[in-house]
């Protein structure tokens, strides 16, 4: 049986539709949710707008991820690092949903900035693609430490009751570690100063903006 090459526009198209499922359309988990089982918390509104707050983070923080996987599997080198790369963000796609689900059981919704976010994490996944497969994969190794760093953060400041939440998030910081040590492990390098720094202080000003809008 003779398999089809996909063409750079094959790519494209692809991409065009993973980047419209992702900010506009209802992504679907492949796993079921960690908070199954989990029962509702009782929370006062002060304390659901801030869980709803800092998950609204996180649900961006996996549409950037998205985006970020899919720019660097466009421009990867080679098929084997491309397989890898989709294969993390298939995983990702799975947080993204869990995100969303917990966002409307809040009664709260995605960042209004979706959009924005993913087209800038695109091109630096590109970018970084561009740089060669090494420097690709020391950007995922770096990218899931500072999310695993602040999922971390998260789990620290939700109300205490609200179990649901942290059944999502603590899933989600696992299959960050296992994404960042399987890039180590395929090569990824260290970022050079002051790659990592921007980084983190771009994400700061994302954490910012998302919480709100």
């Amino acid at each position: 049986m003779n398999v089809r090459t996909l063409s750079p526009l094959d790519r494209l198209l692809i991409g065009l539709e993973r980047a419209l499922e992702t900010v506009a359309g209802h992504p679907e988990a492949a796993r079921p949710t960690p908070a199954a089982g989990v029962e509702e918390a009782e929370m006062d509104e002060a304390e659901r707008r801030h869980a709803a707050g800092l998950m609204r983070i996180n649900h961006t923080g996996e549409v950037c991820a998205q985006a970020l996987y899919d720019g660097q599997a466009a421009l990867a080198r080679t098929d084997a690092n491309r397989e890898h790369l989709l294969h993390a963000a298939a995983e990702e796609t799975d947080h993204l949903a869990w995100c969303a689900d917990r966002l409307k059981e809040l009664d709260s919704r995605p960042s209004l900035l979706n959009p924005l976010w993913y087209a800038g994490s695109y091109a630096i996944g590109a970018l970084a693609a561009l740089a060669g497969d090494p420097v690709s994969l020391g950007f995922v190794v770096e990218t899931e430490r500072q999310v695993e760093a602040h999922l971390q953060e998260h789990l620290e400041t939700l109300p205490p009751q609200d179990q649901r939440s942290r059944a999502v998030l603590s899933q989600m910081q696992e299959d960050e570690v296992r994404h960042a040590d399987n890039a180590k492990a395929r090569g990824g390098i260290d970022l050079p100063f002051p790659i990592p720094g921007l980084m983190h202080l771009s994400s700061m000003v994302m954490k910012k903006v998302a919480y709100r809008i």
